[in-house]
């Protein structure tokens, strides 16, 4: 699966639901209530049929993410069903930790083999400011996916300037103390909260020059299928990355599309264009034709993505695809 620029199609990223647990500044408003009802998300056997037809086209990693996945009642059931799906070779999830004391374990029998974790600060009346949530929930969730032995295990900081950016140094120091990988990742523009987003932009060149004045960094390799810059810090094992959407893009190998929590197909974060595949499960397509509406949507894939343009307005808030 190509789209017209030739980038290979491998990663979907799978949003279970709109709902979250935490309100991030630059994900999803405090006041804001326009969520999807549950019957407009796609049920477990919708989302594997899906999956598998997409699995079809060469599809190999499934990202699960929502808002915060673990809040849907029905979760385990989805990983335990796309978990027997044989063409696909890794089911991960990104999370905000705050349930994983309560799940880690089960989703790592269901088939989760990693995870990515949101953590911001740890400061707990920072935490609190950014997400609303409590930093405890968090960091004890983190211990719980330690303990099930997911590795590798990232962490991933939107670092804010005024907000969070002091509090680098000290990021590094607790995943070099929990031999877990940091990744850094600049705000992006998109969505209800865009505005806010871009008052705390960091271009993340900053804190790589910082950090270089620091330590040594040295190229490295990471398993996964995201657009991260890794490097190895000195001689400690840490791992950290930078993920950079707004100063320098990595559109030109975009290998994912993403499925929202009611079956929208979007074929890219920055852009407002989507295919509704809910709607072709409901009226009894085969699914030989939803394949062909998802080819057709993705041959439409654009090129890169805009921040600075109108088209960029998203009505969505961030929490609706997961990222």
């Amino acid at each position: 699966m190509r789209d017209s620029f030739g980038r290979e199609i491998t990663y979907l990223r799978l949003s279970v639901t709109d709902r979250c647990d935490f309100r991030c500044t630059y994900c999803l408003p405090r006041d804001y209530r326009g969520f999807a009802t549950p019957e407009d998300w796609l049920n477990p056997a919708e989302i594997e049929r899906l999956v598998a037809i997409f699995a079809s086209l060469g599809v190999r990693h499934v990202r699960l993410t929502g808002g915060e996945p673990l809040v849907r009642k029905e979760m385990l059931e989805i990983v335990e069903r796309l978990g027997r799906l044989d063409a696909l070779d890794e089911i991960s999830l990104s999370t905000n930790a705050s349930r994983l004391r309560q799940f880690a374990g089960d989703l790592r029998r269901a088939g989760v083999s990693r995870l990515n974790i949101s953590l911001d600060s740890l400061n707990p009346e920072t935490f609190g400011q950014i997400t609303g949530g409590d930093l405890h929930k968090v960091l004890d969730g983190i211990e719980a996916a330690i303990e099930e032995g997911f590795r590798p295990l990232k962490l991933n900081m939107v670092v804010m300037r005024g907000i969070n950016d002091h509090e680098v140094e000290e990021m590094i120091a607790y995943c070099m103390q929990h031999e877990l990988t940091l990744r850094f990742i600049e705000t992006m523009p998109v969505g209800l909260n865009g505005i806010e987003a871009n008052r705390h932009y960091v271009p993340l060149k900053e804190i790589e020059a910082r950090l270089r004045q620091q330590y040594s960094l040295q190229q490295a390799a990471m398993r996964g299928s995201g657009p991260a810059r890794y490097f190895r810090v000195g001689d400690s094992g840490l791992v950290i990355g930078f993920i950079t959407p707004q100063s320098q893009h990595f559109c030109d190998t975009c290998n994912r599309v993403r499925l929202s929590a009611e079956g929208d197909l979007h074929l890219c974060l920055g852009k407002e264009n989507r295919v509704s595949l809910r709607s072709s499960l409901r009226q009894g397509d085969s699914d030989e034709a939803i394949r062909d509406i998802i080819l057709a949507a993705v041959d439409r894939k654009p090129e890169k993505h805009s921040f600075d343009q109108p088209e960029t307005h998203i009505l969505r808030p961030m929490s609706a695809l997961g990222g």
